[in-house]
């Protein structure tokens, strides 16, 4: 298996503009030879955790002067042209979250008067360019900074699957690095004016989530949409999910109960794969006083069109699933107060 070590990566961009050097790639308050978990060293907690023990800029940093990220001004000008930004969260690896990303991205650029992004910052899995057919694409630049590659001509996508050479390459990455390129994806790709950005993240509430957090909270996250699955196991981790959200100030719109289901394509019936045995999604929103926003019941044809990087909702209009996703999608709009 291949270790990819920044800046090493070998990116197909055309010259002369390489993949950043390692400096560019971490943050700017995190320093290269800093411990796992740096608060960084703007924090007012810089050089005095349990993280900071032995780190060879444990004084410098107690010491040093603290302030504001110098590249928040560049995020919040970067992201100034897009009017929705949507964080679609887990905390359960397998329940759907990526393939619940495209569909709703997919729904959004069914309206052609609508733009739509697509940011994953799933580093170690990214897997939007197989579900978007954007596997084999590259980045490209420009004066204006990293163009997304585009689905349609009002669907962008932006992934770190674009920079590898190879689709196999795994990504070994500490957390510095992770949070150093999501920050580049905000600051140096040019989004242009979105309607939508949704942004595909990975399971759990480490780097990843707490970056996404902290260099958006200027331009501020208009809501994350839960997805889980109805059996027990997947809701305990969905419930810390929801937990990281209230802690962090982020508004949930609503969970989405995926895989709700089986819908059989040839006699329409339904079954249940995954049982509910402790009441599902919809006992644990009544629990929690957040809103189902929708059960969307599994159809072995969503798992074709994600392997083929083709719209379900196109593919299979007449599906049960494909009704549930615009359901979805038409309440989430609601919420949002864009319909």
């Amino acid at each position: 298996m291949l270790a990819v070590q920044a800046p090493s990566i070998p990116i197909p961009l055309p010259s002369p503009v390489p993949f950043p050097e390692t400096s560019e790639i971490l943050p700017t308050d995190v320093p290269v030879d800093a411990n796992d978990h740096c608060p960084g060293t703007e924090s007012t907690l810089a050089g005095k955790t349990d993280a900071c023990e032995g780190c060879p800029n444990q004084s410098v940093c107690a010491e040093g002067p603290k302030g504001p990220d110098p590249d928040l001004p560049l995020i919040r000008e970067r992201l100034s042209g897009v009017q929705r930004k949507i964080l679609v969260l887990s905390g359960k690896g397998g329940v759907g979250k990526s393939t619940f990303t495209a569909g709703l991205s997919w729904a959004l650029a069914a309206d052609e008067d609508l733009h739509t992004g697509i940011m994953d910052i799933d580093i170690c899995g990214p897997s939007i360019p197989l579900l978007t057919g954007l596997e084999n694409s590259t980045i490209h630049t420009s004066a204006q900074g990293w163009s997304p590659v585009y689905a349609l001509p009002n669907l962008s996508v932006m992934s770190i699957g674009f920079l590898l050479p190879s689709k196999s390459d795994a990504v070994i990455w500490r957390g510095p690095k992770k949070n150093g390129l999501i920050k580049q994806f905000l600051k140096d790709v040019d989004w242009g004016e979105l309607d939508y950005l949704v942004v595909d993240t990975p399971p759990g509430t480490s780097d990843e989530h707490l970056s996404i957090v902290q260099y958006m909270k200027e331009t501020g996250i208009d809501g994350a949409v839960i997805v889980t699955t109805p059996q027990e196991v997947a809701l305990q981790d969905v419930r810390k999910e929801i937990d990281f959200c209230r802690k962090v100030g982020i508004p949930i719109l609503g969970v989405v109960e995926n895989m709700s289901g089986f819908v059989c394509p040839s006699c329409k019936n339904e079954s249940q794969i995954f049982k509910p045995t402790t009441g599902g999604a919809t006992k644990m929103v009544e629990e929690l006083g957040l809103e189902l926003l929708g059960k969307v019941p599994l159809d072995p044809r969503i798992g074709a069109s994600c392997d083929e990087g083709k719209s379900f909702l196109d593919e299979y209009p007449d599906s049960p699933a494909t009704g549930a996703y615009l359901d979805i999608v038409q309440r989430i709009r609601e919420l949002l107060g864009d319909a």
